[in-house]
Formats: C-alpha cells, structure tokens, sequence
C-alpha cells in the first residue's frame, strides 16, 4: 500500500519537473531539451537568435552564453528571415489560419474557409499554450514563436512558417522574455 507521504511526494516530483515527463511522452531527442550554452556570437543578452537549419532556438543570457532549445520550422518556401520584436504575448492563445494558408491548403483549412470562426485556446489548438508575436516596424508579420498539438514536429521543417516549440519549452522561454524582446531569425 502507497503511504500518504509517498503520494505527496511523487505528486510534488512530478508538478516540480513537468517538461521531464512531457518530453519523454513524445521521446524528443534529448539535443532538442532546454539547455545552456556557450555561443561564439556577439548578439547582445536577452535578445533571441533562431538558425532554422539547427532546428535551434537560443535565448541570449550573458555574453557568450545561450538557453537552447530545439524548435519546428517553417517548411521550405514558408520560412520567415530577419529582425523582428515581440510586440504582444498571449496564454493559450486563439488562432485562425492565414488566408495564404487557407488557399494553399483548402482541405486542412475547411473550417475556416468562407467564415470569420477563430479557435479558441486551449490543448486543441495549434498554437499551444503560448504564443510570442513577431512585429517588424510596428507591423504583425503574422509569424509567431509557439507551443504546438505535434511534438513531433521539433527539429523538423514542416510548419507554415512559425517556430515551434513543445509547450514546456515555450511556457519556460515566455516567462523570461519580455515585450520588446529582439528576435533574429537567421
């Protein structure tokens, strides 16, 4: 028979380390778990760089070292390069597909064809449990750094242009930067 003190004990384990049990449920590789880093670059603390080809995400800490996490991206043709900011952060965000998306791809997007429908948050939708998005100029690019329904997904180039990451992962990175934080994807 379980003791009350055991009970107590694994359910404690378990709240403190949820990422651990996660990532194990999808078997990512363990080169696409959170981790410091030395970096050989000069990009300045608290901004993020993204190297699509690495399927890697580094959030700069302090000269010279990075929080790297492995991440999905955007399918060949739908990739996003460049500077942006993260102008706005949302929990459980809602989300509804471009039109660019619902075009490219009707039978997926059916839902959303001829309609204004938006999904809400939650478990279910492709956005995950958190969304940072990307601004240039004021400006939504409608790219986002998000959590995902396919934790297969990471270390993969299959999504319609956004950078995902297990919801986990994003929940940690979202808690550490904030509004204004300056993302190079190169």
């Amino acid at each position: 028979m379980i003791s009350r003190r055991h009970f107590i004990a694994a359910a404690a384990a378990g709240l403190a380390a949820p990422h651990v049990a996660t990532a194990q449920a999808v078997n990512i590789d363990p080169i696409y778990m959170p981790q410091n880093v030395r970096l050989k670059t000069d990009v300045a603390p608290g901004r993020i760089l993204i190297l699509p080809r690495a399927h890697f995400l580094y959030h700069v800490t302090e000269q010279g070292v990075a929080r790297r996490y492995g991440v999905g991206v955007g399918r060949a043709g739908l990739e996003f390069t460049g500077t942006a900011e993260i102008s706005v952060k949302k929990e459980w965000p809602t989300w509804r597909p471009t039109n660019e998306m619902i075009a490219r791809e009707p039978d997926t997007y059916a839902d959303f064809k001829d309609n204004e429908y938006v999904q809400p948050g939650g478990p279910g939708n492709p956005l995950g449990a958190r969304a940072l998005y990307l601004f240039q100029n004021g400006r939504d690019t409608f790219f986002r750094i998000h959590g995902t329904t396919a934790p297969r997904s990471i270390g993969q180039s299959v999504s319609n242009g956004c950078i995902r990451m297990l919801n986990d992962h994003v929940r940690d990175l979202y808690d550490r930067v904030p509004i204004g934080t300056v993302v190079t994807v190169l």
